[in-house]
């Protein structure tokens, strides 16, 4: 099961003892046997704790469903408050990616005036068998 959901063994009983999970039904031999609706709540488990979700509110939100039909409200907007936050760190995410894609264009221009402005007989090799441009007004 560890290997089916991405989880560690030590986890998934970790996830157990705190309640994430609820007490799994176990075989003669005495292990575990998870059904359908477990491996698909684990799945879910997961996806909040890709999206950062702090264990102590998926601990709440494990508790609200528990608690049926009657919580669900309280149940979406907890996970609407946490949608609200995912989308906002997305947001942060491209804005540092596109400063990425900025300075790695910078890099390319920079690229191509040191190869177009000085011709290769003018390169000297370095220890390591790169070519390095001779410097700012040096000439070999």
């Amino acid at each position: 099961m560890a290997e089916r959901c991405g989880l560690s063994p030590h986890t998934l009983r970790y996830y157990e003892r705190i309640g994430l999970i609820q007490a799994v039904c176990r075989d003669p031999g005495g292990q575990r046997r998870y059904s359908a609706q477990d491996i698909d709540w684990i799945a879910f488990l997961n996806r909040l704790r890709a999206t950062g979700m702090p264990i102590r509110l998926m601990l709440k939100f494990a508790a609200l469903r528990r608690a049926g039909e009657p919580s669900v409200p309280e149940r979406r907007a907890l996970l609407e408050a946490h949608m609200k936050q995912v989308r906002a760190h997305i947001d942060e995410l491209e804005f540092c990616v596109a400063a990425l894609q900025d300075k790695v264009e910078h890099y390319r221009q920079v690229e191509s005036s040191m190869t177009s402005t000085q011709p290769t007989a003018t390169r000297k090799g370095n220890a390591h068998g790169r070519s390095l441009p001779a410097g700012p007004g040096k000439t070999e």
